[in-house]
């Protein structure tokens, strides 16, 4: 029952207007007492110019926090929850970390309340690698991965599994689960987790693990931020390669893409990296997926035309040493003669292991100079059953969606198998499921609202043909869409916040939980 319920008050409405001013100027009182005197911290809190804050890679959603913490210590950061929580329900003010501000939808924003600038930790906290049997690195969740790509290849080590993007802070993609074309071997990043610090909604410092605190560590890992904030996280890692053959292939039929992207995948001895991409150019002209790519057979190339079909790209990496040249080359030769691409589009590069981690950077730089890179992002993650893809690319691929000019398209298998079905992370019930990414920008607000209608015209089909479909860095508004995409998981994702976050303090721009109602 809210306030105006219980109080059985009847407000006119210079009443209620009233009301509502009284309690801005209250919370924003209360926000002003976020660092009295008692409070010791070693990083500082800044009140003003604080915009930065209320912006994201989506672009879509501004909300202004009261106050943004900079840490230099973890204490700051439990000092600072533990003030709120002693505050009590009624001060309403949230926290929300901030690694890279890569979010899309506004989740690592805090209306009116704290956010903390994780980026601000990495000084307090060094990089440690230890190499041995099991080799890891202990870092900062607020440094990036590519920065730990560097410091890793000094050791010749370097983490097991990516995302395609790699200036990302370990935080946030631990937060949600960190996919890439690796994940069909060994899983998503946090599958590849031995240890977090964790910085719980009641202000306790945790060390978790598998075997220590494990509740925490399966909840926070892929948590949303709803349990904790990630301080500090030791990854896996594996000797790194040097060099990385890239190969590109396209087909014209869906279901024989699919069939060798499963093979692929369920193969022993295949691939190192395996993603697909959908090419929908109704010019009849397709060329910016090879790039600086060279064919492997010129001629036959350069006479090849789409026709205005819906192609779709099979990219895929083997990584070698150097010295091992000609025996790669011969097991790339073997593994593609099992494939049934078009033969003409076979294309082929050689390139470093980090300018292949990193490629997606060397796009943002060119999207930075045309002015691209700050546009609206509206982007839409499904986790598609494997049963259910044919369907889907059909309906989807085959009618819905008229071009891929404006951002690419990812379609790709990973094995369910190589998750820890203990985490937050909700999948599928099959063991092989596809990652389907529409990644657009919107040049212009009809853009913008083009591409949000055709994402709900696909969330719609999703549902009324009732593919099993989960969203992968999922959306809701709603309670109830939250339920619906736990299903049976909620009721021990909700045991979870009670425990760690009773509040609901933690990671208001989720929308999962509202520290003005009741969680329950």
């Amino acid at each position: 029952m809210s306030f105006m319920e219980r109080s059985n008050i009847l407000l006119t409405p210079n009443l209620l207007i009233l009301l509502v001013f009284f309690c801005m100027v209250i919370k924003l009182s209360l926000c002003f007492t976020v660092i009295p005197s008692s409070l010791k911290i070693q990083g500082s809190f800044s009140f003003h110019g604080n915009e930065f804050a209320a912006r994201d890679f989506g672009n879509r959603y501004h909300f202004l926090p009261s106050a943004v913490l900079r840490p230099k210590k973890v204490s700051d950061i439990a000092s600072t929850v533990k003030h709120v929580l002693q505050m009590g329900p009624a001060s309403g003010l949230t926290i929300a970390a901030r690694g890279h501000g890569h979010s899309l939808q506004g989740q690592s924003q805090a209306p009116q309340g704290i956010v903390i600038n994780m980026e601000s930790l990495i000084s307090g906290q060094e990089m440690q690698i230890h190499r041995g049997r099991f080799p890891f690195v202990d870092v900062s969740a607020g440094e990036l991965w590519i920065n730990i790509l560097h410091e890793c290849l000094k050791y010749g080590l370097a983490p097991k599994s990516w995302t395609d993007y790699l200036h990302l802070t370990v935080g946030g993609t631990l937060s949600n689960a960190g996919i890439s074309g690796q994940a069909f071997r060994h899983g998503p990043q946090i599958s590849n987790v031995y240890q977090l610090e964790v910085v719980t909604g009641k202000g306790e410092v945790v060390v978790c693990s598998a075997e220590k605190n494990a509740d925490l560590f399966h909840g926070v890992l892929g948590g949303l931020g709803q349990f904790g904030i990630i301080t500090r996280a030791r990854i896996a890692l594996e000797p790194a390669p040097k060099m990385v053959k890239w190969i590109r292939v396209l087909y014209s039929d869906f279901s024989t893409f699919s069939r060798d992207q499963e093979n692929l995948i369920s193969a022993e001895n295949t691939f190192d990296y395996i993603e697909g991409l959908v090419i929908v150019n109704k010019t009849g002209l397709v060329n910016n997926w090879r790039s600086s790519f060279s064919p492997e057979e010129p001629e036959q190339a350069s006479k090849f035309v789409s026709d205005g079909k819906t192609l779709f790209c099979l990219e895929l990496t083997k990584n070698f040493d150097p010295q091992e040249s000609d025996n790669i080359n011969q097991e790339i030769k073997f593994l593609l003669s099992k494939l049934n691409y078009i033969p003409s589009t076979l294309f082929v590069t050689e390139v470093s292991y980090t300018k292949f981690l990193d490629r997606v950077h060397s796009a943002e730089l060119k999207l930075r100079s045309k002015g691209l890179w700050d546009l609206p992002h509206p982007w839409l993650n499904l986790l598609v059953p494997r049963s259910k893809i044919n369907n889907f690319a059909e309906v989807v691929f085959g009618n819905m969606l008229t071009d891929t000019n404006n951002g690419p398209v990812l379609v790709y298998p990973v094995n369910k198998s190589k998750w820890d079905n203990k985490t937050s992370v909700v999948l599928p019930e099959e063991d092989i499921f596809y990652l389907v990414a529409f990644l657009p920008h919107a040049a212009e607000n009809d853009g913008l609202q083009n591409f949000l209608s055709l994402n709900k015209r696909i969330l719609d089909f999703c549902e009324a043909a009732s593919l099993g479909v989960k969203q992968y860095l999922p959306f809701y508004t709603t309670q109830v869409e939250w339920r619906r995409h736990f299903g049976a998981r909620w009721e021990t994702f909700v045991q979870r916040k009670l425990a760690y976050d009773p509040l609901a303090i933690l990671a208001p721009g989720q929308r999962v939980f509202q520290r003005s109602i009741s969680i329950l």
